[in-house]
């Protein structure tokens, strides 16, 4: 193995020299313990590491070990339910190893070496395949059947395949290419930093329902899509994300952990085991892997472990599954950029960030997508990436929110004012957005319901105007707006508490059907129209709202799935109306 040698250390940055014949983003081994870096600057035969480890202790002339191979991750069965840090090493065997902390330099491999996998062959000896063909299935959970592919540069005909319980590292198939015969492994390596191939990508046009009545129905993503939540520390970033991972219909979730606090990431490492997938009652970790790198790790290793996740999700994707990946948070990833720029000493841009934090952050989530998968059976996949910032003081003009904005589709405003109200989730309704909306509209429209998207834009007008009537109150007292004004104010506050307002911890109301939150927002929006028309025929505001069908319409959510309850609150409300009417009536009569 080619050698150089430390000349300088600065914390995570290591500058090495005798390094010629280095390449940008290789992988090198420190010091005797050989720890992890990459090569992120060469100059003359100078080569700049950003070290993945702990580098207390390594001095100048000790040894540099230069792989000739970039950072990659090893891509086969074994990774669902696995747990790894930001470079791949798998944590739950390196605490049965080693105990409660990790070993600087510690080398294990990601996928288990001694573990034998039953091997199904959906291909046959003498077939074409080209990149990207699925020439086997290997039940890995479960949830997930692993699709084994053919490797990058491996097309040609099969001249093997076998068939039953091998290693992941057995050969399962021999390939005979035009230059050679290849062995086909059940797994490959492939470099973090190279985006993998797709043939085609498509317009989102399917959401991606989470069961967050907020986000489902005012603010939707695709699948395939961007999003990312931005809030001021306590305002529940990490739960909103732990509930996107628990509900969304995603097949598949790679959660990265990138430097969360230490007690957030025990808290789902704790929580998720224990979980049932809603869709099939098993183990939700049956089909998640988590990247679990804490604000105590190495600074660092943040930046290696969220492109370590996405090309976990990429793979995934690859084989036509639907996958979710979230990034909690993506301010701690720009604050390892930060740190490492300062390092180098390069020119600071806003904020002491490097000037390329923009690019960086778009090359990211450009790797989301809905795609034609490589291979001859033009599969579909879908990747949405989710990324939570947190902006100090929750500051929505901070560098990294500023920069996400201009990439993603979605944004879900988190308000701490929200969240101090107990309101969750905290999405402030006037400040988010969602630009897949017209995208999906016709798949709602058809899936769900026929007045599904104007029933959303009709509440979003009615929680704009009450907005505009509370500024109005403040100033000369709700008692001298107008009775329709103040059936707007109540109809709102209905919208707020009895559907936007969800919790977590209730087993009926801690996710919602497309067809429930629907029935709701018609039940709700029934009231309001109702109302209106009971205004015009002379009625009294206070009576309206003395109706007892309001208790009912606020206990909605704790209602069975099913239609039945939430259409007989719908029906009670006509009913409700006419009562009133006839005694509006009665009393005329005896005038």
């Amino acid at each position: 193995m080619k050698q150089g040698k430390i000349i300088r250390v600065a914390g995570p940055l290591v500058v090495a020299s005798e390094c010629l014949g280095a390449k940008m983003y290789d992988m090198v081994k420190i010091g005797e313990l050989g720890l992890i870096g990459e090569i992120i600057e060469l100059r003359e035969d100078m080569a700049f590491i950003q070290v993945y480890e702990d580098t207390t202790g390594i001095g100048p002339e000790e040894p540099v070990f230069l792989t000739g191979k970039p950072l990659s991750v090893e891509l086969g069965p074994g990774l669902m339910s696995s747990i790894y840090d930001g470079i791949q090493r798998p944590l739950d065997i390196i605490r049965s190893k080693e105990g409660d902390f990790v070993t600087r330099g510690i080398e294990l491999p990601p996928l288990d070496r001694e573990k034998k996998w039953g091997f199904n062959p959906t291909a046959k000896k003498g077939q074409d395949v080209a990149e990207g063909d699925i020439i086997g299935e290997v039940e890995e959970t479960p949830l997930i059947k692993h699709k084994i592919m053919v490797p990058e540069g491996s097309a040609g005909k099969i001249v093997e395949i076998k068939k039953g319980k091998f290693l992941v590292e057995e050969a399962v198939a021999r390939i005979e290419t035009q230059k050679e015969v290849k062995e086909l492994k059940m797994f490959q390596t492939w470099s973090i930093r190279k985006n993998r191939g797709v043939y085609e990508r498509l317009m989102p046009d399917e959401p991606l329902t989470t069961g967050q009545r907020v986000l489902d129905t005012l603010f939707p993503l695709a699948k395939g899509g961007t999003g990312c939540v931005p809030g001021p520390f306590g305002s529940g970033k990490t739960v909103v994300q732990h509930q996107l991972a628990k509900w969304s219909d995603a097949q598949i979730i790679v959660f990265v952990a990138c430097g969360e606090r230490g007690n957030e990431v025990a808290d789902l490492l704790l929580s998720f085991p224990e979980l049932e997938d809603p869709h099939t009652g098993r183990p939700l970790m049956e089909r998640t892997v988590i990247i679990a790198n804490t604000s105590n790790m190495p600074v660092a290793a943040r930046e290696a472990s969220i492109y370590t996740g996405m090309t976990i999700a990429e793979y995934f994707r690859d084989m036509g599954y639907s996958v979710a990946l979230m990034a909690d948070s993506s301010s701690r990833w720009a604050e390892a950029l930060r740190e490492i720029s300062g390092r180098m000493e390069e020119m600071p841009g806003e904020e002491g960030y490097p000037a390329y934090l923009a690019s960086r952050i778009a090359a990211f989530y450009e790797r989301a997508g809905k795609v034609v998968c490589l291979g001859s059976d033009k599969r579909l996949g879908a990747l949405s990436v989710m990324g939570a910032v947190s902006p100090p003081g929750g500051d929505l003009s901070d560098p990294v929110v500023q920069a996400t904005l201009k990439v993603v589709k979605v944004f879900w405003a988190l308000d701490d004012r929200l969240a101090n109200m107990r309101h969750f989730p905290a999405i402030n309704w006037l400040l988010s957005y969602s630009l897949y909306v017209e995208n999906i509209k016709d798949y709602l429209n058809s899936q769900v319901a026929e007045e599904f998207t104007d029933l959303r834009q009709e509440a979003m007008q009615l929680l704009e105007e009450e907005s505009e009537l509370q500024e109005i109150a403040r100033l000369v007292g709700v008692e001298s707006l107008s009775a329709r004004e103040r059936l707007v104010l109540e109809s709102a506050r209905s919208i707020r508490e009895d559907f936007l307002h969800q919790n977590a911890f209730h087993p009926q109301d801690t996710y919602t059907s497309l067809r429930k939150q629907y029935l709701m927002l018609r039940t709700i929006l029934h009231f309001f129209h109702s109302g209106i028309s009971a205004l015009e025929e002379g009625e009294v505001l206070d009576e309206i709202l003395a109706l007892e069908v309001r208790e009912k319409i606020s206990k909605m959510k704790f209602l069975p799935e099913e239609d039945a309850g939430i259409h007989e609150v719908y029906i009670k409300v006509d009913d409700a109306f006419k009562k009133l009417l006839q005694k509006k009536g009665i009393r005329e009569e005896n005038v």
